[in-house]
């Protein structure tokens, strides 16, 4: 496929349909690359990589926040949703990027926080000068304490990430924190609130973002009653959409209200949810009335097992085609364990923990000899084959078409995040998967930028630099570059059809078309028979007409491809 054709076909859907199956592929802005040479990545260092992300050939970017933060929780603490770091650039920078990115015919996706802001922000602050029974103290979640003098916390809740979820202010009241202490609760309940982020919402629309996704879509509204129960109290009541605090019906009523904002848009702004909530209640958020499309995590938390994938697989589509929206797959992000990781540690050394999938490996300081690495590069490979061939849309995260493996060993004073010291080094965090990017061999940062990294980079990570995997036709770069181009002419539909292998452990599925993807989980090659001659791409080199143990292949049809 020609460059023209090849940016005719992504660009070739104007309408709302172009998410239901893209490739969008996450940037961490700050550990992405750094142009200015101040330790942080920024927006100017994903100008420079454009071109990278073009051969790549994503569909679409999804930024992390890039808005003015002091990085309490890593740029999820917004000061100011309507700007950008001054460490990260400007609103120019952030244009001229969106429209170089539109020119390659990649479409831009931006973080939403609004559950919570950074105790920086100009509202809250206000909020902290005005005291007790202001207007501004209204936008946030203040209460009385408990006891004669009201020096007990309204409540003995935990926060997310370790400690108290109630802080106390120098007027003695005090605010609900469901995160970091730096960053208190909106009370949704209030029409400015909710007045500022449709605000918000038009401000980056009408600089071309095409989609936002919403961080912890499921948390924003919350029901306090007089008496506030306790914590154990709290985990036994139902999240039947009238638990006070998360996954509540009444959150809808928001998202209704952004949804007539994404629809006044000519081509519509997309959304997607971060929704951490019964399998039940997954299509609410993914409903054309709300938000239109929401993460499943499934897999992510699944063990590289193919009853598991093929069980997860049939369940999200199902959910998928009830809502009306298509399905989300992914396998690593900015707060988990890189896949590649945790295909090579042993199951039994590994986390239930659903967003610490691989922590309890971190916690025992990374032993790198229970780590097969060369397995979790092969089972990774796999995995993200199988994913590029279902339906739906595929969220990919930097440093993983690399093959890149969690960084583990960080010293106590370079980690970063919040989960490290509120739990005083009881949960190591995710600052593993968030080191700045390797892109070149050699150099103090590896090409990242000229001032070092924010976060260290280990010695082996020249290994995986874009410049050497780039002339590599056998590194995962190329890999992932190959199933990219390939995947815009072979993508179809939004069915698939389980073929039956004969083995538990090999899953094989096609697509309306014809296309066939066949992975095999197990250790023993799998033979292909005639469909061998048919293969234009596997994850492992055949061995004759077989597929060797954990592999995937596709399958095309004479002619399929033109």
């Amino acid at each position: 496929m020609t460059d023209a054709l090849l940016l005719e076909t992504r660009e070739g859907d104007k309408t709302a349909a172009w998410w239901r199956q893209a490739a969008v592929y996450q940037i961490y802005p700050r550990s992405f690359a750094d142009a200015n040479g101040d330790g942080l990545g920024d927006i100017p260092g994903i100008l420079s990589r454009v071109d990278y992300l073009a051969d790549l050939g994503i569909d679409a970017v999804w930024l992390s926040p890039f808005y003015p933060s002091e990085l309490a929780d890593g740029g999820y603490d917004v000061a100011d949703y309507r700007n950008v770091d001054p460490r990260l650039g400007t609103l120019e920078d952030f244009d001229a990027m969106v429209e170089a990115l539109h020119a390659r015919g990649i479409r831009v996706v931006v973080d939403i926080v609004p559950n919570h802001t950074s105790d920086q922000h100009a509202w809250f602050q206000e909020a902290l000068a005005a005291g007790r029974g202001s207007a501004a103290r209204e936008r946030y979640i203040f209460r009385e304490g408990e006891g004669p003098d009201g020096s007990e916390p309204p409540a003995d809740w935990v926060s997310t990430f370790g400690g108290p979820a109630w802080h106390r202010v120098a007027d003695g009241q005090w605010y609900f924190h469901h995160f970091a202490t730096e960053q208190p609760d909106l009370n949704w309940d209030n029409p400015e609130v909710r007045a500022d982020f449709v605000k918000t919402l038009r401000f980056w629309s009408d600089r071309g973002v095409d989609g936002f996704r919403i961080d912890v879509a499921h948390m924003l509204t919350k029901d306090f009653a007089e008496k506030l129960p306790t914590s154990a109290e709290l985990d036994l009541i139902p999240k039947d959409g009238n638990h006070p605090l998360i996954d509540r019906d009444d959150v809808h009523e928001i998202y209704a209200e952004w949804r007539q904002v994404f629809n006044s848009y000519d081509p519509p702004r997309t959304a997607v949810a971060e929704a951490w909530v019964a399998a039940d209640r997954v299509p609410k958020y993914a409903s054309p009335e709300s938000l239109g499309q929401s993460f499943n995590f499934d897999l992510l938390e699944a063990d590289f097992d193919a009853p598991e994938f093929r069980r997860i697989v049939t369940e999200n589509l199902a959910l998928a085609a009830t809502s009306g929206s298509s399905s989300t797959w992914v396998l690593s992000n900015h707060d988990v364990v890189r896949h590649a990781t945790r295909y090579g540690i042993p199951v039994a050394q590994d986390s239930d923990a659903p967003t610490r999938h691989g922590g309890q490996w971190l916690l025992d300081g990374g032993d790198e000899s229970v780590l097969d690495r060369e397995k979790g590069a092969r089972r990774a490979t796999a995995a993200t084959l199988f994913l590029l061939g279902l339906p739906g849309s595929t969220y990919l995260y930097q440093g993983e078409e690399l093959g890149l493996h969690e960084v583990a060993a960080i010293p106590a004073e370079d980690r970063q995040d919040p989960t490290f010291f509120r739990t005083g080094g009881e949960e190591i965090g995710r600052d593993g998967c968030r080191v700045p990017l390797p892109w070149s061999a050699d150099g103090d940062s590896f090409g990242f930028g000229s001032a070092g990294a924010h976060l260290p980079q280990p010695a082996w990570f020249a290994d995986y630099s874009a410049d050497a995997e780039a002339s590599d036709p056998s590194s995962t770069l190329s890999l992932y570059r190959e199933a990219l181009r390939l995947r815009h002419p072979l993508q179809t539909g939004e069915t698939l059809e389980w073929i039956e292998t004969g083995r538990a452990d090999v899953l094989r599925f096609a697509r309306p078309n014809g296309w066939q993807v066949v992975t095999n989980f197990g250790a023993e090659a799998f033979d292909l028979g005639a469909d061998a001659a048919d293969v234009v791409l596997s994850s492992r080199a055949l061995e004759g007409s077989a597929l060797p143990g954990e592999a995937t292949a596709w399958i095309a049809p004479a002619g399929l491809l033109g």
